[in-house]
């Protein structure tokens, strides 16, 4: 029998997690290979991505918590244990929505690193002097070196992206609170800063040109998240404790916690990284969900996405060079593919070393699925009819193998969109399908390649494998025969299921299906 196991939802401190008994998958090797030298670091990784309680493993490192550490990589191989004073600037568990909100969190954080060391601050101070004070403070009350670490710093430049005239006085204000790390350089040990995005140097980092970001350096991929290594050899047991409670085989629960939860890159070695909070919670709770997808909606980025008018299909499969994605955000937010990747709704998919080209896409089922529900509500908002409906009459399509009650639900759905909509081309039609199939959670491909051409919509159910073309005024007959000139279903002849061939005609006039031709191959 196997012991109960504890896992830390929601927890993200180290000493908590190591007293208490929860289930911790050593990071320890990074920390060691990063603190055992003086350095200024920068590390962005998606939300609830394990930032803070990598942030607390160090701050216990440094304060020389040797306990905690037994058993570890760093209980192993440290030896010294030098006690260092740590300054932790927590931005995690605000929110930051007015410049009154920074300035209060500010002046708390900054008295009581005052009131540790004694320090009193005159009239009018400015945050970056108030810094300099306490870090002298620090060091000289220490007689060592000391350690800075800031956990997400760019919260308040998200929590505030609605109000600019704001963002400029949020910026400076964080900038003058970190500008001296670097000026005082001599009594610092160590620098660490997480964020989800990294803002231009120019706009945060600017007197912090020492700063080394090892967001996307081979070595430290795996630093936050689990890796599919840790997940079957640390958590291997926790698989089989999934797989017993949900009444399945180790490698059935295996597959399911992979497809959902897995596919992050940060490099491109591209090492298999899962979503800590999403794989935890599952394992918590015996059921696989959309957790961390469910705790906050991207809807900034489709915002975004609407604004340089990106389909969703246009983010599957982004070819670019790092120089497209790794990129600093500036001062104004223009570009949704570097948002959508540091924020972790897009990864590496692939990499050619050869052109240095990176393909990015959507990690996992997880994401997928989600972003697709929130952009069809966004695409489709209240006034498109019969949302519920469709999404009964798919399920009993996935379930009969019958397409055309679908397509008949499809039509009244299609009808509910106003005339003053941009739906007067095939490209709108084919993208709202693509969206709100993906949203139901279908195994569908848009624009798949053949040696012919390319489909516009390939559908894979348990039996069957449909292929639909779409014609914008124009008959389904035509669709039909480009299907069949250029014979698609051979693209599928290695595949035992049958396809269906679907030609599908939106009208001018109504806005809406109005015919369709079926096809059936064996």
């Amino acid at each position: 029998m196997i012991q109960e196991r504890f896992y830390p939802v929601g927890i993200q401190s180290f000493e908590r997690i190591r007293k208490e008994h929860f289930v911790y998958v050593d990071k320890t090797a990074y920390i060691y290979k990063l603190v055992s030298r003086t350095g200024y670091y920068f590390l962005s990784r998606p939300r609830r991505f394990g930032k803070s309680l990598l942030l607390s493993t160090m701050q216990a490192y440094f304060e020389s918590k040797r306990e905690l550490f037994d058993g570890l990589y760093i209980g192993e191989h440290e030896q010294e244990w030098v006690k260092r004073e740590v300054l932790k600037i927590d931005f995690s568990n605000g929110k930051y929505f007015t410049l009154q909100h920074l300035q209060s969190a500010i002046e708390n954080m900054l008295r009581q690193f005052e009131d540790r060391y004694h320090v009193t601050p005159f009239d009018g101070a400015s945050p970056g002097t108030r810094m300099t004070n306490i870090i002298q403070a620090a060091y000289e009350q220490s007689g060592t070196e000391i350690v800075v670490l800031v956990d997400e710093y760019d919260a308040p430049l998200f929590d505030s992206v609605e109000l600019p005239e704001e963002r400029h006085i949020i910026r400076q204000t964080i900038r003058d609170m970190l500008s001296p790390l670097k000026g005082q350089g001599a009594l610092i040990r160590f620098v660490f800063i997480t964020g989800i995005t990294k803002f231009s140097q120019m706009s945060v980092f600017s007197e912090l040109n020492n700063l080394q970001n090892i967001s996307m350096l081979p070595q430290y991929e795996g630093i936050c998240g689990i890796t599919e290594e840790e997940l079957t050899t640390t958590l291997h047991i926790d698989i089989e404790l999934f797989a017993q409670n949900t009444g399945t085989t180790y490698e059935a629960a295996l597959k399911e916690l992979k497809d959902m939860y897995d596919g992050y890159h940060f490099a491109e070695r591209m090492i298999d990284v899962y979503n800590p909070f999403s794989l935890f919670c599952a394992l918590n709770s015996w059921k696989v969900d959309s957790y961390w997808f469910a705790s906050a909606t991207p809807t900034m980025m489709i915002e975004l996405m609407q604004h340089q008018q990106m389909d969703m299909d246009e983010l599957e499969g982004v070819e670019t060079s790092s120089d497209g994605f790794d990129t600093p955000i500036g001062e104004t937010i223009t570009d949704v593919v570097p948002l959508l990747f540091q924020s972790g709704y897009l990864s590496i998919k692939d990499y050619d070393a050869e052109t240095r080209t990176y393909t990015l896409g959507f990690p996992n089922r997880e994401v997928r699925t989600g972003f697709a529900r929130t952009l069809y509500k966004y695409l489709s908002n209240d006034y498109a009819t019969g949302r519920d409906k469709l999404r009964q009459a798919y399920f009993r399509f996935w379930r009969s193998d019958d397409i055309e009650p679908f397509l008949q639900t499809l039509r009244l759905f299609f009808a509910g969109y106003p005339y003053s909509l941009n739906n007067n081309n095939e490209r709108h039609y084919q993208s709202v399908l693509y969206t709100l199939l993906v949203a139901y959670g279908a195994d569908v491909e848009a624009e798949r390649q053949t040696a012919n051409g390319r489909i516009d919509i390939v559908l894979r159910l348990p039996k069957t494998i449909y292929v639909l073309e779409l014609k914008y005024g124009r008959s389904p007959e035509e669709a039909m025969e480009q299907t069949e000139r250029k014979d698609y279903a051979a693209a599928f002849a290695l595949d035992d299921r049958r396809v269906v061939e679907v030609g599908i005609s939106f009208s001018r006039d109504e806005r809406t299906v109005t015919e369709w031709t079926i096809t059936k191959r064996v």
